[in-house]
């Protein structure tokens, strides 16, 4: 007589039910993330996904290269030092509701910026709009696009006290959405989503000279 908890049956069952091998959409997937356009200053690098989310899932992290892109950056981050980052995850589950179609993307950006940017109440409003923008922008091919678009866009404050690291006031823009691809070919999200992280670092449009930026450093 088996003494296995319905837990424990399900945990063995879900396991057997991943192949190995991924499925053929989630490599495309995957090999379309790592040959996204990025324009100059922006850089990618696989990293680590979260493991129990979904059976298959793949991770990208992108950065600005401030060496690279310092002098032309607009004036809303400062002095050009601080960080602008961003992570985009794939998530995949052929048994889903969503299907064998479709792809789920999670995202995440995080910018420091100066006060009087973090400050203005329409900052959240126009970095959705970045990113809307964006996709509707890049998603523009036969059999792409994305649905289900949700998310938040939060500018925080933060003041130390005591013996802490850091400045004694930062402030920050935080991004985080998810959608739906409703194809294979990710290349145009990852580079909506890249532009997006562009423009919350500071950098103006791509092919956009800023006049006066080198001036001012």
């Amino acid at each position: 007589m088996s003494h296995e908890s319905p837990a424990d049956t399900a945990t063995d069952a879900s396991a057997r039910s991943v192949p190995t091998v991924p499925p053929a959409a989630f490599r495309a997937a995957v090999d379309s993330m790592t040959s996204a356009a990025l324009r100059t200053g922006v850089s990618l690098t696989d990293i680590r996904p979260p493991q129990k989310l979904a059976p298959y899932s793949h991770a990208v992290g992108l950065e600005i290269d401030r060496d690279t892109v310092g002098n032309e950056l607009l004036p809303h981050v400062g002095d050009g030092d601080g960080d602008a980052f961003g992570r985009l995850i794939l998530l995949h589950d052929p048994a889903g509701d969503e299907g064998p179609g479709l792809m789920r993307l999670v995202a995440y950006i995080q910018a420091d910026m100066d006060a009087a940017t973090v400050g203005d109440p329409l900052l959240p409003d126009v970095a959705w709009e970045w990113l809307t923008d964006g996709l509707d922008g890049c998603l523009t091919g036969p059999g792409v696009g994305y649905r289900d678009l949700g998310g938040t866009v939060t500018s925080t404050t933060s003041v130390r006290h005591g013996d802490i690291g850091g400045p004694p006031r930062a402030f920050q823009l935080e991004m985080r959405a998810s959608w739906s691809a409703t194809g294979t070919d990710l290349s145009g999200h990852v580079t909506a989503f890249s532009e997006v992280l562009a423009s919350v670092a500071g950098l103006p449009p791509a092919g956009v000279t800023v006049l006066g930026a080198k001036a001012r450093r």
